[in-house]
């Protein structure tokens, strides 16, 4: 007796793969992972840190005490306050950005794509969610590093000595979170390391000038200072500038909202990018 084959099943019942949109999976897997980069980088921890700060220090020198001599002092919120300490207070969030960065683009590029640490990784019990996790906190981490050695130099110059900047502090660490899961989104869009000379010349550059960074916004034309208003150095610069003048930043929620909404998205988008790019 001949026997009869299974019906097909109904297409609902076919497993598709998961979206690549699906929620973020969060775990301490991910641990590991940031150990296995700080380790790594414990090597080059002082020419990194020279790299880093070196640059941030030179605009605050030449910009701060040169051009600081000539403009004297600039009008925040209705408070005259010394240039250098109006441009400090604005390169410290714009080095946060580029160490942040820096290290999610070329370095998280080169684990993924040139060295295939990545792949490596993931034949342990670890997934690609828990990578990407890993990556955005080292990022973050090395932007606090740099960010914490140019305060302590502020701090020595005597710049500014409100005890405010402990709270500026964690601020910053943000910033390099919510910068670094912006970068993630280019590493997983990047074919090679000249794709990201795109973002750093169309989008990081025009930000450091609209945010405030070297000059008051009301200089700005009405319409550039509206898009300026939203952009994410503008509202880190908004709530870390006042700090550094023993001030508590005004509209504080409206800012740190901006912040919280941008590194939400940008790293859902960057995780499902990299998803799309392993096929994960």
């Amino acid at each position: 007796m001949q026997a009869t084959p299974p019906a097909p099943l109904p297409p609902s019942a076919v497993l598709r793969p998961p979206s690549v949109w699906r929620r973020p999976s969060l775990s301490l897997r991910c641990w590991p992972v940031f150990l296995r980069n700080l380790l790594v980088w414990r090597k080059l921890a002082i020419p990194s840190l020279v790299g880093n700060i070196a640059e941030p220090l030179m605009w605050l020198v030449a910009f701060g005490y040169g051009m600081g001599a000539l403009v004297g002092q600039v009008q925040v919120g209705g408070q005259a306050v010394p240039y250098i300490l109006f441009l400090a207070s604005g390169s410290i969030c714009m080095s946060a950005m580029n160490a942040a960065s820096f290290e999610a683009l070329y370095s998280a590029f080169s684990r993924m794509h040139v060295q295939k640490t990545w792949d490596g990784i993931m034949n342990a019990p670890v997934s690609l969610d828990d990578v990407v996790l890993a990556e955005m906190l080292w990022a973050a981490f090395k932007a606090l590093f740099t960010v914490t050695a140019i305060l302590g130099v502020m701090l020595a110059l005597g710049i500014s000595h409100s005890p405010k900047l402990l709270v500026a502090w964690p601020v910053l660490l943000f910033v390099g979170i919510m910068f670094s899961s912006i970068a993630l989104i280019f590493n997983a869009l990047a074919k090679g390391y000249d794709f990201f000379t795109y973002y750093f010349t169309l989008v990081l550059t025009p930000m450091m000038f609209l945010s405030g960074v070297f000059f008051p916004r009301e200089q700005l034309p009405g319409v550039v200072r509206a898009i300026s208003d939203w952009l994410p150095l503008t509202n880190a610069v908004e709530l870390v500038r006042p700090l550094f003048m023993d001030r508590w930043p005004e509209h504080a929620l409206r800012h740190g909202g901006v912040l919280v909404l941008t590194t939400v998205a940008a790293y859902w988008v960057a995780l499902s990018l990299t998803r799309k790019r392993f096929k994960a």
